[in-house]
């Protein structure tokens, strides 16, 4: 018995793993179940076995590629009380994660509005960025009251925004020196 369930264990972490494969490399809009069961190497009804439906098995990639690549961690700017030094934390933070999982974030942003499995783990990242986004605007204070530093915040922290700046060629460096200084313009 325990086996086969090891057996089927391992069955299902190949389907995920090959749809986390899959959904980097064609995207979410080109994997296929299909594609999925021969990258596995297992049956299409295989993978019917194991997930009902692309819902499911789209979830559980999403479960297991952020398991392997967690979004970075507030607490890890969260003591840092001088404002602009939490926001250039926060953001290098995220430039740097961007960094290493472009093509994931890319795909994504491309096939999230084509995809309906992908809508609400694309949602709960967003909501994720909301709350990282009020923390930090939180963090200057009253100063913060204006539109301009909330949405330069929000701006600077999404994944198009630094995929623009890597695009134009710009280190992690300048890009933090460039979002740095929109912050900086926006409160004066």
């Amino acid at each position: 018995m325990r086996r086969r369930a090891a057996s089927q264990e391992e069955t299902r972490r190949k389907i995920v793993e090959a749809t986390m494969h899959l959904h980097e490399e064609l995207g979410p809009r080109n994997t296929t179940i299909s594609s999925i069961a021969e990258r596995a190497g297992v049956q299409r009804l295989t993978v019917y076995r194991h997930f009902p439906d692309e819902m499911a098995v789209f979830q559980a990639c999403t479960s297991h590629w952020l398991e392997q690549h967690p979004l970075p961690d507030p607490a890890d700017w969260a003591n840092e009380r001088d404002p602009l030094a939490r926001y250039r934390a926060a953001i290098r933070a995220f430039y740097d994660y961007f960094a290493g999982t472009r093509r994931m974030w890319t795909v994504s942003f491309r096939d999230v509005a084509e995809v309906p499995a992908l809508q609400q783990p694309m949602a709960d990242v967003a909501a994720f960025l909301d709350d990282v986004a009020d923390d930090l605007i939180r963090a200057f204070g009253k100063a913060a009251s204006s539109d301009q530093i909330a949405a330069t915040i929000r701006h600077a922290l999404h994944f198009l925004t630094w995929a623009e700046l890597e695009d134009q060629g710009l280190d992690t460096d300048r890009k933090l020196e460039l979002v740095t200084h929109w912050l900086c313009c926006s409160r004066s």
